[in-house]
């Protein structure tokens, strides 16, 4: 119908002519009472918003020099953090002489990536940046 003709049945009814769809060809109009429609919109995405799962980053780290105990106490909480649905960063840190021992560093974040395969998998292998070697796990999707 024609714009005017919808304005004035709007204006009877006392409410607002609302345009819903403006790309569709000719645009769609709808009568109703805009503050309410504006509410109700407001309302859910506030619905969606609570609804929505957010995922941190937790960070662990780890020297080369790092003993069996202590490096089996940090895969436990590696395990922890996956099984709440977080990511897990793990730093393997390099200090002075260190750095010219770094295949020991790969080993042990390889292995780190092993132990924890039955509640996590690799994300993204160890990338040595500087004298920080990273590693990044990631939750296996539970079906």
């Amino acid at each position: 119908m024609l714009t005017e003709e919808a304005m004035r049945r709007a204006r009877e009814a006392g409410l607002d002519l609302v345009e819903v769809a403006p790309d569709a060809k000719p645009p769609v109009c709808k009568i109703m009472d805009y503050g309410k429609f504006k509410y109700e919109q407001k309302k859910k995405a506030h619905s969606a918003k609570t609804k929505q799962k957010v995922t941190h980053i937790k960070e662990l780290r780890l020297r080369p020099k790092t003993e069996e105990h202590d490096l089996m106490v940090k895969i436990k909480k590696a395990k922890e953090f996956l099984s709440a649905g977080d990511r897990v960063q793990v730093n393997m840190l390099f200090k002075g002489r260190e750095m010219a021992h770094i295949d020991l560093g790969k080993t042990l974040l390889e292995r780190f990536g092993v132990e924890i395969a039955d509640v996590g998998k690799v994300e993204r292998p160890a990338i040595l940046d500087g004298r920080r070697m990273t590693l990044v796990l990631v939750p296996k999707v539970s079906i």
